[in-house]
């Protein structure tokens, strides 16, 4: 890939990362960042796997944004990798999603390093923005 390519694809996303750190987000950007961090994790945990996409944009972030800024109950840590753009982030941190296939957008909701709650691109695309909400919201009432 062209360097001109990568800096306009840094550029294009940095809007799309700033909107999940904005409400508590960290970002793993490395496979590193992701085995320190789930190596040492305890509590519950909501992965976002980000992505460029329309549903990613119109359905999930909003979602997320809203969910975490509107209830009590809500997992202990917030984290972020990039589909796409941090790729080897993101394939480390589908290696603790056991036997869930790749999915992007996608949100996991982890106890530890285990996955007890998981909302695949199929349950965000195509849905209104309330009922993923919706998805949350019950999610974290359950477990957090």
């Amino acid at each position: 890939m062209s360097m001109a390519y990568e800096e306009y694809m840094r550029e294009l996303v940095k809007p799309m990362r700033e909107e999940l750190v904005g409400v508590g987000f960290k970002e793993l950007k490395t496979a590193e960042e992701v085995e320190t961090f789930m190596e040492g994790v305890s509590g519950t945990t909501l992965v976002v796997v980000n992505s460029v996409c329309g549903c990613a944009g119109g359905l999930a972030r909003p979602a997320v944004t809203y969910a975490i800024q509107h209830t009590e109950k809500k997992p202990d840590h917030l984290v972020m990798v990039f589909a796409g753009q941090d790729k080897e982030a993101t394939a480390k941190m589908r290696e603790y999603f056991i036997g869930i296939e790749p999915s992007s957008p996608s949100m996991a909701l982890l106890k530890g390093k285990t996955v007890v709650h998981f909302i695949p691109r199929h349950e965000i695309e195509g849905h209104a923005v309330e009922e993923v909400v919706d998805k949350l919201l019950t999610a974290f009432a359950d477990h957090c």
